[in-house]
């Protein structure tokens, strides 16, 4: 700060610093003024210069500096209050500038809030004729059309849920529900939904469960795990999708492994990317890039922490790993 006050005040030390030169030289031209009687009066002026500055400097910069090291939130109050006129003139601008942001957020916040309620409340109402459909498409005669027909659907669902949770995790802290949560009900209830397509592409799952409980949200890790196992089954043809739990290190580990066409090594670095389909999913046009990404925001919040392996042609393994209980404390408020 002792820098920039220096090259604030520049000029006028260069002006009295040109007054000191001006009293020794007019000295030494004028042999009637004694050299070193005026060479005293410099010295003295130059010491009264330095203490004046001295006093002064804690007093000019202790606004700029409190500016300097706000963090530019909607608190005027961390400002110190402005003395001199220039520091008022700044103090107003900051504060006219911080109104107006404050509420053009507060406007854009309401906006926000509408259109979220709008679309969840779109959602659900598309969920009722949902339903209907499911039950007429059961009643189809035709079992290739029927089969066809429940992937579409299905694909429907799927997209609806996942866009009601991208609305949902921006403030998901607001709907946590941390407590020991089985993982054998989670897991069935989500392998029941993708039922009748594992059914269609010949998919079976191997469960085998060492662990058997987790200290987490129960309806967000549903949430993960509904993505993981759509993407293993939309990408795999004919082969078990394997699903094993274990206590590793005081963490319990959650093992999805599929045997389907896998990610490649260039991709593997982006997949939680928001909008990233990767070369093939942009060719094939079905993916969202959304999923993943998802994923990986609701296991951040859940202290979670998720490792994908894969390789082309072998599958993909995707591990979750939960933290131990007492780091769920704070977030469990227990």
């Amino acid at each position: 700060m002792i820098g920039k006050y220096i090259r604030e005040k520049g000029s006028w030390l260069w002006l009295l610093v040109s007054m000191q030169l001006i009293i020794l030289l007019v000295a030494y031209m004028d042999s009637s003024i004694p050299f070193q009687s005026a060479l005293y009066i410099v010295a003295l002026n130059v010491l009264v210069c330095l203490v004046f500055i001295w006093a002064r400097y804690p007093k000019e910069t202790r606004f700029y500096k409190k500016l300097s090291t706000w963090d530019h939130t909607y608190d005027l109050g961390e400002l110190d209050i402005a003395e001199s006129p220039y520091e008022q003139i700044i103090h107003e601008a900051v504060s006219s500038q911080t109104q107006r942001y404050r509420k053009e957020s507060s406007h854009h916040f309401i906006s926000l809030e509408q259109e979220k309620d709008e679309m969840l409340s779109w959602i659900h109402e598309v969920k009722t004729p949902l339903t209907a459909l499911q039950l007429m498409i059961e009643r189809l005669p035709n079992d290739k059309l029927q089969s066809q027909m429940t992937y579409e659907w299905l694909r429907i669902q799927l997209l609806l849920d996942q866009q009601l949770h991208q609305k949902r995790i921006p403030f998901m802290h607001n709907d946590l529900f941390v407590e020991e949560t089985e993982l054998e009900p989670v897991l069935n209830g989500e392998i029941r939904a993708l039922k009748s397509w594992c059914i269609s592409k010949g998919i079976g799952f191997d469960v085998s469960l060492s662990a058997t409980h987790v200290l987490t949200d129960g309806k967000w890790l549903g949430f993960i795990i509904r993505q993981l196992l759509s993407n293993a089954v939309k990408y795999s043809d004919s082969s078990d999708i394997l699903i094993d739990s274990r206590e590793q290190n005081g963490h319990i580990v959650l093992m999805i492994q599929d045997h389907g066409r896998g990610i490649e090594a260039q991709d593997l670095p982006r997949i939680f990317d928001k909008g990233f389909t990767s070369t093939r999913g942009r060719m094939e046009g079905s993916a969202t890039g959304m999923g993943l990404y998802l994923v990986h925001q609701v296991v951040q919040t859940l202290l979670m922490t998720i490792h994908v392996e894969s390789s082309p042609g072998e599958g993909t393994t995707v591990t979750l790993t939960f933290p131990r209980k007492n780091d769920m404390v704070h977030l469990a408020g227990v």
